[in-house]
């Protein structure tokens, strides 16, 4: 698959590089950085003493005719957001998502695709010092705050830098499995793609992010038990209500909430790396039978546990898939 990175005027350096590094880990991806070869990516600066971190080294290797082409295009941050960006750009973006490919904005490049029409209609999440100006901007995008990123059917929008790695790792995860997004994110050094609903930060005065660290590992050692909220609490010596409230802020979502979740990608793990049958993987990951494991499966993956396995197993996790059915297009990946 061909990962096209729009070099954007202004464009910068770090957001650049990131989506570089996590795609060019894995060689299903050919990462091109791509933009107008006579204009200098770096260009428009109406205040270069503010502009510290612009890729101004960074150069396009290809076309913008090959973000036209490209399976996924990266739209990466870049400074003064209000600033128009050239038309030749954007018109590269909607025939790209005309086309069908899919799209990853980090940070400010979210910008970008509303200033292009692409985000009418569809939720979109950025760093949390501009969620305001592109509400005001761009009035017809539903803007969400606090979320590290927001998927909309092919549309994919990250908070800021470090996000960008949480996106980059979720289009790895649905395009070639939780096993091989694991080794990628180790590759990188980084943790396992985090969950779209987690915060870009927390209030303060709050408890440290890990406070309950220890309470979640053992949720994922003890997963094939019954595992419920006052479970959790008392490992944790906490109150129930204290233990939710702190869980929420930590983590981003319930605490139930975040065991579905784990208990999913656990499985995911298993159909992907081993040759247990699925009502062993229903009961290690503590669905029960069978049948509810290939209900909730279905429901939240989109596929069977069979038909994923087909998709991800070990003779297809490294060679490639595409994406599994149901799983792109399934609404919008963010609590409200």
């Amino acid at each position: 698959m061909v990962v096209a990175i729009l070099a954007v005027p202004r464009v910068y350096a770090l957001d650049v590089s990131i989506p570089a590094h996590v795609f060019g880990q894995h060689p299903g991806y050919r990462v091109f950085v791509c933009g107008n070869h006579d204009l200098d990516p770096a260009a428009d600066s109406s205040d270069e003493s503010s502009h510290v971190d612009v890729a101004a080294d960074i150069r396009p290797t290809h076309s913008l005719s090959d973000v036209e082409d490209a399976d996924i295009v990266v739209v990466p941050g870049y400074a003064d957001p209000h600033l128009p960006v050239p038309e030749d750009y954007l018109k590269a973006l909607r025939i790209a998502v005309e086309r069908g490919a899919r799209v990853v904005a980090i940070c400010t490049g979210v910008f970008a695709l509303a200033a292009g029409g692409i985000l009418n209609g569809k939720a979109a999440t950025t760093h949390w010092r501009h969620t305001e100006q592109l509400r005001v901007m761009y009035p017809g995008v539903d803007v969400v705050e606090n979320r590290l990123f927001v998927e909309d059917g092919a549309i994919l929008t990250a908070a800021g830098g470090g996000a960008g790695i949480d996106a980059c790792l979720h289009v790895v995860q649905t395009d070639f499995g939780t096993t091989v997004a694991d080794g990628v994110a180790k590759d990188v050094v980084f943790s396992s793609v985090r969950g779209a609903n987690e915060p870009q930060h927390m209030d303060v005065l709050t408890p440290p992010r890990d406070s309950l660290r220890a309470t979640r590992e053992w949720v994922i050692e003890n997963m094939g038990s019954s595992i419920t909220v006052q479970r959790m609490a008392d490992h944790s010596l906490l109150s129930r209500r204290t233990f939710i409230r702190r869980f929420a802020r930590e983590t981003g979502m319930p605490p139930m909430q975040w065991v579905a979740l784990q208990r999913i990608l656990g499985a995911r793990r298993l159909l992907e790396a081993s040759d247990w049958s699925v009502e062993r993987i229903a009961g290690a990951t503590g669905f029960g039978t069978a049948a509810n494991f290939r209900t909730i499966f279905r429901r939240e993956v989109g596929v069977t546990p069979t038909a994923y396995r087909k998709l991800h197993g070990p003779t297809t996790s490294l060679t490639g898939s595409r994406h599994a059915p149901g799983s792109r297009g399934q609404g919008r990946t963010a609590s409200r």
